[in-house]
């Protein structure tokens, strides 16, 4: 890595450690320094640029809607950022391409257009699922007052964290972009699907028609 890529990384570091470090729902600094370990790992498989993967991972929840007014802001935030400490445009240009495109959305985003982009949203959905995954799914429920589960759940438009695992994080499996995040997602998922099933097990050992009236 060159000289000031170098420093422009430490720079992003200290700028995403600021902004997110007393984040309570699991976009904090910890997942942005996972997210960027996975990144590299990925692109180093991928041979993608490292430094555009490394840059976009450390910023992309600086821009994260759920943290900011609007997407809007978030973005804006990571353009003012990169402009005031000197990146080249034509480093600006594509990780704010990455930023602005990750998200799952409901799996409506278009698809990713460069390899780059791939690895970075690769690396994002990694940490949503797996072990890791399980917790910042109840840190995210329980940041913004949801329940943990709500029996029929399904046929309701209840938020709950155990829906959570249906409406998104049991298909990004599905949605992985590279081989190499692929074979990463295929343990994550199969931990979560364990664990769903020991919870759904523990959870219908007690009935509510099951309880004895004391009176």
């Amino acid at each position: 890595m060159r000289r000031k890529e170098g420093q422009m990384i430490e720079l992003a570091e200290q700028f995403a450690r600021a902004f997110l470090a007393s984040d309570p729902s699991g976009h904090d600094w910890w997942h942005v320094h996972r997210v960027r370990n996975l990144a590299l790992e990925i692109a180093d498989r991928e041979h993608a640029d490292a430094y555009i993967c490394e840059l976009a991972a450390l910023l992309h929840d600086v821009a994260d809607v759920k943290l900011n007014a609007s997407k809007q802001e978030g973005l804006d935030r990571v353009r003012d950022w990169l402009e005031r400490v000197g990146e080249d445009p034509a480093v600006i240009e594509p990780v704010m391409e990455i930023i602005a495109n990750m998200s799952y959305n409901g799996g409506s985003n278009a698809p990713m257009t460069t390899i780059e982009g791939q690895v970075v949203q690769d690396a994002d959905r990694l940490d949503a699922i797996g072990a890791i995954g399980i917790a910042r799914t109840f840190a995210f429920a329980g940041s913004r007052g949801h329940l943990i589960h709500e029996p029929g759940e399904h046929r309701s438009n209840t938020k709950t964290a155990i829906a959570h695992f249906h409406e998104k994080l049991l298909k990004l499996q599905e949605l992985m972009n590279t081989g190499y995040a692929k074979e990463l997602a295929a343990n994550r998922h199969q931990f979560m699907e364990a664990f769903l099933q020991q919870f759904h097990a523990e959870w219908s050992e007690y009935r509510e028609e099951d309880r004895t009236d004391d009176s």
